[in-house]
């Protein structure tokens, strides 16, 4: 795998953000809603009928057309504060024992999906091996903790996948950072997709795991697909509950539907050609009254430990969601059902001190064994993502080496 060199912040003069090309954060929003740190129809023609006049007929679902190419892995950017690297915090790291690949494949929406596939070289790709789909924290990207849990897993003798989610990173999808909780889900299942057509990875073996946010995305995939054989979770949100209520249950309906209002009426002045707004996310700069959740997640999205800007973006875009799409977690509810992903294996990991513990523990409660919930010692929500002295990379291996045959 080759390694990017040392690289500044980039430029803030070319966004992909709206149709103006201007960046506006909403003043209200999730944020200021008190939910801090989630960064951090038209009708169907029938089976068998002839497509309308004008309208090209599609005999067969639209090709993956896979793509391959040795991947570039990013280094930290020198120009940032460094942030606290205490306890392996190593964001970025690049394995020396691994084959690694930068892929594309469409999801079944017809957007293409990018991830970094990794390889032990020792592997023997004559033989089926197990698998693993991982995806990145909501409003971050997969060389923001994927990268470092789909190698380390890979060098314990899996085939990884690091996936960016739809709208964000290198993956496909517009307007860019749109919340689109299925859409997100859909990721891991094209993941699988597209795992399944390798020669060397066991079609029965392939497991998935999501990171914060994509805690819940992969809980919604397995539960319509029974390819994923085992599904863990590490410092999950549930991205629903959370918007609803906020930690700890903190926010008001009054405060929810004072959101809803502003990002109905921004819908109205986006549609008119007003600017793109966002909302949510990781502060940029710190204040006497920055949270204590703020100050965790800001020392990782905006230091060398973990920031990271991908093309086309700018730092004051990323981990932003859209305002106006933000409000479709109102109507997310992962947990919904989750026993039905039994008697598949579920790892739950949570941090002793993690803020999102909750939501583990409310997932671990719901689904139905077998289960299991890994309590770290020591470890807040975002230490899992990259301290590597806390993240128990040997637990999970052993996780996934018991997918079923």
């Amino acid at each position: 795998m080759t390694p990017t060199p040392d690289h500044s912040s980039a430029d803030d003069s070319s966004p992909r953000m709206n149709r103006r090309g201007i960046l506006r954060l909403a003043g209200i929003g999730a944020a200021s809603a008190g939910l801090v740190g989630v960064a951090a129809c038209s009708s169907a023609e029938p089976t068998g009928t002839a497509a309308p006049s004008g309208r090209a007929a599609a005999t067969r679902a639209p090709s993956g057309d896979p793509t391959s190419a040795p991947a570039t892995l990013p280094r930290p950017d020198t120009s940032l504060p460094a942030g606290d690297t205490s306890r392996g915090a190593d964001n970025f790291y690049i394995s020396e024992r691994l084959d690694a690949r930068a892929v594309t494949f469409r999801n079944q929406f017809g957007d293409r999906v990018s991830g970094n596939l990794f390889v032990p070289d020792d592997m023997n790709r004559g033989t089926r091996n197990p698998a693993i789909v991982v995806s990145h924290p909501m409003g971050a990207v997969k060389e923001q903790s994927a990268n470092l849990y789909a190698q380390k897993l890979a060098e314990q003798g899996f085939v990884t996948l690091s996936i960016d989610l739809p709208y964000w990173g290198a993956s496909e999808g517009e307007t860019r950072n749109l919340v689109a909780p299925d859409n997100y889900a859909e990721g891991f299942n094209a993941s699988v997709d597209y795992l399944r057509t390798l020669d060397y990875v066991d079609r029965e073996r392939i497991g998935a795991l999501g990171i914060c946010g994509s805690g819940s995305w992969v809980i919604s995939a397995a539960k319509i697909d029974p390819r994923i054989k085992a599904v863990g979770t590490v410092s999950m949100y549930d991205m629903g509950a959370a918007n609803r209520f906020g930690l700890g249950h903190s926010v008001t309906l009054a405060q929810r539907r004072q959101m809803l209002d502003q990002a109905a009426a921004q819908r109205d002045a986006e549609f008119a050609g007003a600017d793109l707004e966002y909302t949510s996310g990781t502060v940029h700069e710190l204040t006497a009254s920055s949270t204590p959740v703020e100050r965790e997640f800001y020392d990782f999205y905006r230091t060398r430990r973990g920031a990271f800007t991908p093309d086309g973006a700018t730092p004051r875009t990323t981990t932003h969601p859209t305002l106006t799409s933000n409000p479709r977690f109102l109507n997310y509810f992962p947990l919904e059902e989750i026993e039905t992903i039994s008697p598949r294996p579920m790892m739950i990991v949570t941090g002793e001190n993690a803020h999102s513990r909750e939501f583990a523990e409310d997932a671990y409660r719901r689904a139905a064994e077998p289960k299991e919930l890994v309590l770290v010692p020591g470890a807040g929500h975002v230490d899992l993502y990259d301290r590597v002295e806390l993240i128990p990379f040997d637990r999970l291996a052993a996780f996934y080496r018991r997918m079923a045959r």
